[in-house]
């Protein structure tokens, strides 16, 4: 019987641990490792491995001869070659997040055009009439990816009447965001996209204009975005601080984005919804139940 470890708190559901137990015998953790270090010595003796990023991302070519499973999407920071010498072999969970992320991405477009952060619940500010916010309707949006997350977010947004064009690989970048009123950053991280999001694309952006990212931090230039912010190129920003540990509201990065007046940040936690983990979940389960037939799915 093959030995599944699962190395944190997945949030499995009792009918997701019955699916999972009928696989192999099943060694579940049921909080965060310390260290990468901790995880490593969790996946001691393990056939099949479940597992979130921190740990894997450390330690996982210490590994050999082994099956992981993950219930999420983002695998750019993993190096294939060193993976197949120690014969490891990755699934991942394309579309898991797909709800989510694009819910996220549209909340934050509209805090951003409509200043909501500024008004609700506030008793310090007066309300001035001659200060317009902006509608996002017949307004441009360029989405960087045409994934299930940039469709999904061109489709909401087309529900609230803006014009959507998309940037996919062999576009070229600068037509693509040309009078773009908010800029979608979805890229994938792989060789083309790193750094691709440079300088002199944010010094191209429309005045006045609104980015939103959800991806790595190694596909755009962070001072090239604070730069165009103070130069009001760009009226607002907001990120979900993707390279950043899950929920690590003490991470560096984190806290200087916050500390910005333009921008509306959060510590990589757009994936985090009910419909996401049901989905992340019964994907990490298929992978393995089709690794075991032989048939294997979703491999990176």
């Amino acid at each position: 019987m093959k030995k599944i470890v699962v190395t944190k708190d997945l949030n499995l559901s009792p009918e997701e641990k019955e699916r999972l137990n009928k696989l192999g015998k099943v060694e579940y953790y049921n909080d965060l490792a310390k260290t990468p270090e901790e995880w490593l010595k969790r996946c001691e003796g393990a056939d099949i491995i479940c597992t979130g990023i921190f740990g894997l991302k450390q330690k996982v070519y210490e590994l050999e001869n082994i099956f992981i499973s993950l219930p999420f999407v983002g695998v750019g920071f993993l190096d294939l070659d060193k993976l197949k010498s120690r014969n490891i072999k990755i699934s991942n969970s394309p579309g898991c997040n797909t709800e989510a992320v694009s819910e996220w991405i549209m909340a934050m477009i509209l805090n951003l055009l409509l200043q909501l952060p500024k008004y609700i619940n506030n008793l310090n500010s007066k309300f001035e009439e001659s200060k317009i916010n902006k509608s996002l309707s017949g307004k441009n949006i360029s989405i960087l990816g045409k994934g299930h997350i940039g469709s999904r977010v061109g489709m909401i947004a087309e529900k609230f009447e803006m014009n959507v064009k998309y940037f996919m690989r062999g576009d070229n970048l600068m037509e693509s965001i040309k009078d773009a009123d908010v800029i979608v950053n979805t890229l994938s991280l792989n060789q083309s996209t790193i750094g691709l999001l440079d300088k002199k694309f944010f010094n191209f952006l429309k005045k006045d204009s609104y980015f939103v990212t959800i991806t790595a931090l190694e596909i755009y230039d962070t001072e090239a975005m604070l730069e165009a912010l103070e130069k009001n190129i760009l009226a607002g920003v907001a990120t979900d601080c993707g390279s950043i540990q899950v929920g690590n509201v003490q991470d560096p990065f984190y806290i200087k984005m916050i500390e910005h007046p333009k921008i509306l940040a959060t510590p990589h936690i757009a994936y985090n919804t009910d419909v996401e983990r049901r989905k992340a979940n019964k994907m990490m389960i298929d992978n393995i139940e089709a690794y075991l037939n032989s048939k294997p799915i979703n491999l990176i």
